[in-house]
């Protein structure tokens, strides 16, 4: 087995895993990133109120609203992705050790490399799995209509459309919405500033790289035996995580408008044609806070997703490699000596 797939279905388990923990705080963060009602500016809810707005609205079911989905693009995305970064990283890394045969460099992958690897892995990923995402969007947006005597869901604009309660909003109702909107490009809404976002994890990984490379060279110097555990890896995983949040976080919010259902009959700055008439619209109805909705939620939800996708990784990557050179070994012994 490859040393890509291997970190390819590792990369899939873990963020499977991390998906199941952290999913209604990214139900939650979703819907108030297209949360488009002034008025809930001056009594805005914390993630754990609306958390429990949800629950007693719409049933503990919503909070997971589109999982099934998710779960799926969750896999191939992680899959996908870590397959394509190991293949670009194995070509940086033979031409580092190049480049140093040659006298130019100290033969390791530098910080430029390591963005380009994964900027180059995220690109792919985009294009391949973002009809799974818009999908996903619609689901955990979509919300059941309230009793007038309740407080109203979370997301306003989805309760105008229909006077009855619809019935359960399955995938193949929200693939049928995203189709009779906008065909087969609905699919790939909200493309555009998803790749210009494959910076998140292109800072994610080399900020995760050089963190994790300065303590192994730490270990190194002090002549200490002991590996990189288990526990900080999850802090190296959130670390870095945190810091690529902060920074392309008013994107995902600019994506998340553009994926969710557009609202229908009602005031035109709701309606977005595009990324720039998306961003346009709300520096000039919102200002720049409303790019930065729910990004504590987010922060939260993002960091604990990526540390515990870091630490359920190394462990089955080095869970497999292990099983591997066990199975080589006994190959050894079980060959009759001629």
């Amino acid at each position: 087995m490859s040393d890509a797939l291997i970190n390819g279905l590792a990369g899939a388990g873990g963020g499977i895993i991390a998906q199941l923990i952290t999913y209604p705080l990214q139900t939650v963060n979703t819907r108030q990133q297209t949360d488009r009602d002034p008025k809930k500016e001056k009594k805005k809810a914390g993630t754990v109120e609306q958390m429990y707005q949800v629950i007693q609205q719409e049933g503990w079911g919503r909070l997971y609203g589109g999982l099934t989905p998710s779960l799926v693009g969750t896999a191939c995305s992680q899959g996908v992705y870590y397959y394509f970064y190991q293949i670009f990283r194995s070509k940086a890394e033979a031409t580092a050790l190049r480049r140093k045969k040659e006298g130019a460099g100290d033969g390791s992958v530098g910080m430029l490399s390591s963005l380009m690897v994964a900027a180059m892995s995220g690109c792919v990923n985009v294009l391949l799995t973002n009809p799974i995402w818009v999908v996903v969007t619609r689901m955990q947006t979509h919300t059941k209509k309230s009793p007038l005597n309740q407080v109203q869901p979370i997301v306003s604009e989805h309760a105008i459309v229909g006077g009855i309660e619809p019935p359960p909003y399955a995938t193949s109702h929200a693939v049928q919405e995203v189709f009779d909107e906008a065909g087969i490009w609905g699919f790939w809404k909200g493309v555009f500033p998803t790749l210009v976002m494959v910076s998140n994890p292109s800072i994610q990984f080399m900020l995760y790289e050089t963190l994790l490379k300065k303590l192994k060279q730490r270990r190194a110097s002090s002549q200490s035996n002991k590996g990189v555990t288990a526990l900080e890896v999850f802090l190296l995983g959130a670390l870095a995580k945190l810091g690529a949040t902060v920074v392309t976080y008013p994107l995902l919010v600019v994506k998340s408008r553009l994926q969710a259902k557009q609202a229908i009959g009602v005031d035109k700055k709701h309606q977005y044609k595009g990324t720039l008439d998306a961003i346009l619209k709300m520096i000039r109805y919102e200002g720049l806070h409303g790019f930065y909705k729910g990004m504590n939620t987010k922060i939260v939800q993002s960091v604990l997703a990526a540390a515990v996708l870091f630490m359920v990784k190394e462990e089955l990557v080095n869970g497999a490699r292990w099983l591997l050179l066990k199975d080589a070994a006994n190959a050894v012994q079980s060959k009759p000596l001629r």
